[in-house]
């Protein structure tokens, strides 16, 4: 890779979802110590995915309109510690809700914008983006393990101010990215451009079967900790069970060049979606297997590791050059931002009502359900030396 700013691309990436290691698996039980119900734990987490459902079409818009789009990522990334320093003060539900609102807003709002920088530096060579990507992994299972040891002695009250220094790591390499040199001079693409790729049908299909991959996550993202610990699994092993899970992922999108260029990315989503539901309906029949839900994890490479490279190659295929901020944008908004509440809400619901088994259940019925639209309505790219899409 050539010409691309390789580390300061992936320190980015390491420190973002370092803030989510702390945030994704921990962030449910630090609310319950506050005092919410399950019912209020789902709102609350579902912000996360209803400020992705126009933010980052928004946020990409109006990034394009600057004169130097990557201000904006810059300033996102600082006003994120302010939101969650909102936390910290003796608040009741109204402010939590605000602060919850304002660090969904801008975390949704700067990674699709960085993705797009980072897509910018690879040009047509977008099967590298996984061994960059790879160390937003290595932040998340890093932290997701020294921070399921510390709260083994640590009141959850911590975990804000733990997750504050992250998010000023986060700024500072904002400070050290912008998009490639020759972003800049490509033609800004007007909306007929957008419009005209989303009437094909395969595209369509396409952010559905996504949508649906992510709804099947919303029981793991809201409830999958507060399920493992109301079956008898300590926090240290919770925390290691994520980890497992992104040291399996870490592993595919190292080696995603190498996949990516010898299987099709069309199929390689149709294999992940399938392998979602056999995943999600495992948890909800096994949950006191501890070997099985250790194996269970390790589907997450391809569940999600593999999925997500996948799809940025097919995303920069639909979107093309600056098309692809407004690729982003659709992907994190329509796909995991309505997906996502989706997913969070159902998984709420369907908690209080039946139990956590059940909400497994649904997200191994949704994962399926993306599987057969996609195999159903959309063919892989023929075959390319070296490059299949």
């Amino acid at each position: 890779m050539a010409g691309v700013p390789y580390w300061r691309l992936a320190s980015f990436y390491g420190f973002y979802y370092a803030v989510l290691g702390a945030f994704s698996p921990y962030f449910s039980l630090y609310l319950e110590h506050r005092g919410l119900s399950p019912w209020w734990i789902s709102v609350l987490m579902s912000l996360w995915y209803v400020t992705r459902v126009f933010v980052p079409s928004l946020w990409g818009a109006g990034s394009e309109q600057a004169n130097r789009p990557v201000i904006w990522l810059r300033a996102g990334s600082l006003l994120v510690g302010l939101f969650l320093l909102i936390f910290l003060m003796p608040t009741g539900l109204g402010w939590m809700l605000v602060a919850m609102l304002g660090f969904s807003i801008l975390m949704n709002g700067i990674l699709p914008q960085f993705e797009a920088l980072t897509l910018s530096h690879l040009g047509k060579n977008p099967s590298g983006y996984g061994r960059i990507r790879l160390w937003g992994s290595v932040g998340f299972l890093l932290v997701v393990i020294v921070y399921g040891f510390i709260f083994q002695q640590l009141d959850w009250y911590w975990l804000i101010p733990l997750m504050l220094p992250l998010v000023l790591l986060v700024w500072v390499s904002a400070q050290n990215n912008d998009f490639a040199e020759d972003y800049h001079s490509q033609e800004k693409p007007g909306w007929d451009a957008v419009r005209a790729i989303l009437q094909r049908k395969q595209v369509k299909v396409f952010f559905l079967s996504v949508l649906l991959m992510q709804l099947s996550f919303g029981p793991f993202y809201v409830f999958y900790s507060l399920y493992l610990e109301r079956h008898g699994y300590q926090p240290a092993v919770i925390g290691a069970y994520w980890a497992l899970g992104v040291l399996a992922e870490i592993i595919v999108l190292y080696y995603s060049r190498y996949w990516l260029t010898r299987f099709s990315a069309t199929r390689v989503v149709q294999f992940a979606l399938l392998l979602g539901s056999i995943r999600w309906l495992l948890v909800a029949l096994y949950p006191e297997q501890p070997v099985l839900m250790a194996l269970v994890q390790i589907i997450h490479a391809i569940n999600f590791g593999a999925f997500f490279a996948a799809c940025m190659v097919l995303v920069q295929r639909f979107f093309p050059g600056r098309l692809s901020v407004h690729g982003q944008g659709i992907l994190y908004g329509f796909s995991s931002g309505v997906g996502g509440v989706l997913g969070a809400l159902l998984a709420g619901l369907i908690w209080e009502t039946y139990g956590g088994n059940a909400t497994f259940v649904m997200g191994a019925a949704a994962s399926l359900l993306g599987f057969l639209l996609s195999v159903w309505f959309i063919r892989p790219r023929k075959r390319q030396l070296h490059k299949p899409i």
